[in-house]
């Protein structure tokens, strides 16, 4: 899958370099609705008991998506599928130690998948791949008739975000990402004070995913046997929606507002060669390879309401982990990593913390499930307030909080900031993925 896996990339490249040269016309042509198809934005559930769930990919992340969906009653896991059989055996053998039914495996190679989406008693497939495997995993599930939730990012390429939203289109299917960030606490309570008009008219953002993942990029296991490989050919933001995801909804992105257009720039290449001359053999494989993706790379978003988003992108450099988690108005503003409010009109000018306003603006989901979810873990538990949220959607015949307009838009600064950045920073327009003009 590795040599798969540059080829890929580097015809990605060059696709981008094409699209660098319409610069400020990339992406305005829009593909074209199958005739009869429509929007699928506030498209329902079908009202449905139990949810009768597939996941592709049980490795590390796959296997937490079991453990918190599975905790859910009314979720029963029918099918796992996985290239490596040792972990799709692993998982049945935790959900029968649990008192559950070992579910179907699928493990005879990379397209094992194709054969496990065809199953009919699936409702919904969860995709927690290598990110190559997002789009293509997706549409198939979608094209079976199966509701998807993709990991993220949802796709890597323009070309395949416009291919979800035409599927899920012409399919009536929904492909929701799992964007875990948008269901954490302090997220959550933000949400309901922006919504509550508590900061104001909303101006501006700033979020990212500063994450030193140095380690895991040199590990033989795990992500380090694909992840690394996404720094050879590509020089952008790589990760953009676990920042952004929150923000732009904090801002209604794809509902009053819309982003218009990016800027974005990289730094040299620094921290990657850095730590591998440091951890690993001089006679390592490894320590041939050349990195294109900057140690930092910072992408401007302006809005279509004249707001202006900060997006940060850096998983080679030695640093805590920080989201900024940012959002401002005319009467306050909210940061993040530490959580700190500020609200016009507080005595002394300073920020405070969100304690007084927890009690009036916790969000009802984590009053329902929030014990369970910090139980069970998962990044503090919103991954378990993601998966609960998700199935009563699914349950009540709701629409998705996040559907696959969201997970294109949130995707799009990655082959944005790519063009960007190869183009001298120049501004690249934000397809309008709803094609509401």
């Amino acid at each position: 899958m590795k040599d798969e896996r540059i080829k890929t990339s580097r015809r990605d490249l060059l696709r981008f370099a094409s699209l660098a040269t319409a610069g400020l016309e990339l992406a305005q042509a829009q593909p074209q609705r199958r005739p009869g198809a429509g929007s699928v934005a506030g498209m329902k559930f079908e009202v449905r008991d139990t949810v009768r769930l597939g996941v592709i990919g049980v490795g590390g992340r796959g296997s937490s998506l079991i453990d918190n969906f599975g905790a859910i009653p009314q979720v029963q896991v029918k099918a796992l599928c996985d290239v490596v059989a040792d972990k799709v055996a692993r998982a049945q053998n935790k959900l029968v130690k649990a008192g559950k039914p070992s579910p179907a495996a699928y493990t005879n190679g990379d397209h094992a998948f194709e054969e496990m989406v065809k199953r009919d008693d699936l409702d919904l497939v969860l995709v927690a791949t290598p990110w190559i495997w997002h789009v293509p995993m997706a549409v198939a599930a979608m094209k079976q008739g199966k509701h998807v939730g993709v990991e993220v990012p949802a796709a890597r390429t323009l070309e395949d975000c416009w291919l979800l939203v035409d599927t899920s289109e012409n399919t009536r299917r929904h492909c929701m990402q799992l964007e875990n960030c948008c269901y954490g606490y302090n997220e959550l309570l933000v949400w309901n004070l922006v919504k509550a008009g508590v900061l104001g008219d909303l101006t501006h953002g700033a979020c990212a995913y500063n994450h030193d993942l140095r380690s895991v990029l040199f590990s033989n296991n795990g992500e380090g046997l694909w992840r690394r490989f996404e720094h050879l050919d590509r020089n952008g933001n790589l990760y953009p929606t676990h920042g952004l995801g929150p923000v732009a909804h904090y801002m209604d992105i794809n509902g009053a507002d819309r982003f218009d257009y990016l800027v974005s720039m990289s730094s040299l290449v620094a921290s990657l060669p850095a730590y591998r001359k440091e951890h690993l053999k001089p006679d390592d494989p490894r320590q041939k390879e050349v990195y294109r993706e900057g140690d930092l790379n910072i992408s401007l978003i302006h809005t279509v309401k004249g707001r202006v988003i900060t997006l940060e992108h850096n998983t080679s450099s030695p640093q805590p982990y920080d989201r900024i988690n940012l959002i401002a108005g005319t009467k306050g503003i909210f940061r993040d990593y530490p959580p700190r409010i500020y609200v016009d009109g507080a005595p002394k000018e300073e920020f405070g913390t969100l304690d007084p306003y927890k009690t009036e603006f916790e969000h009802p989901y984590w009053k329902q499930v929030g014990d369970l979810a910090r139980e069970l873990g998962g990044h503090g538990g919103m991954d378990f307030v993601m998966a609960y949220r998700l199935i009563q959607c699914m349950r009540q015949g709701a629409p998705p909080d996040i559907d696959v307009y969201d997970a294109a838009a949130w995707s799009a600064p990655g082959p944005l900031s790519e063009a960007s950045v190869a183009k001298g920073s120049a501004p690249m327009k934000f397809p309008d993925f709803k094609r509401v003009g």
